[in-house]
């Protein structure tokens, strides 16, 4: 249970840090303005870093995001060991996610069965 809750804060401290540099430090015009960071999962040992990233926009405008980060994330470990302290500097692996955009479509169609029932009443 205590590795859980190391793995938990190292994943919440490198969410923080790579939110940061993406937003101030990595100058790529394939990034859109709007990059968030969501959810790191950490490895059991730390050496790997899954980073799950929410991008507003189309599929090409997420392939050309993933392809970005994929490209800096040796600049943005390299960054990322002057600022979190750990024993490896863990490979970092950048996940589109798309549960924002999942949870937009059930609203709307919430919406639309609330809309089409209240047509029928």
């Amino acid at each position: 249970m205590i590795d859980l809750r190391r793995s938990d804060r190292v994943g919440d401290e490198i969410r923080r840090v790579v939110a940061d540099i993406i937003q101030n430090e990595i100058k790529d015009p394939r990034l859109p303005p709007m990059v968030s960071v969501v959810e790191v999962r950490m490895s059991r040992d730390l050496s790997h870093a899954y980073l799950y990233i929410s991008v507003m926009g189309d599929e090409q405008v997420r392939k050309d995001c993933e392809a970005a980060l994929s490209s800096a994330s040796g600049y943005i470990r390299r960054a990322l060991t002057g600022r979190v302290r750990l024993r490896v500097a863990p490979e970092l692996h950048f996940v589109i996610d798309h549960s924002i955009e999942h949870g937009a479509r059930m609203i709307r169609l919430i919406d639309e069965a609330i809309g089409g029932s209240r047509k029928n009443d």
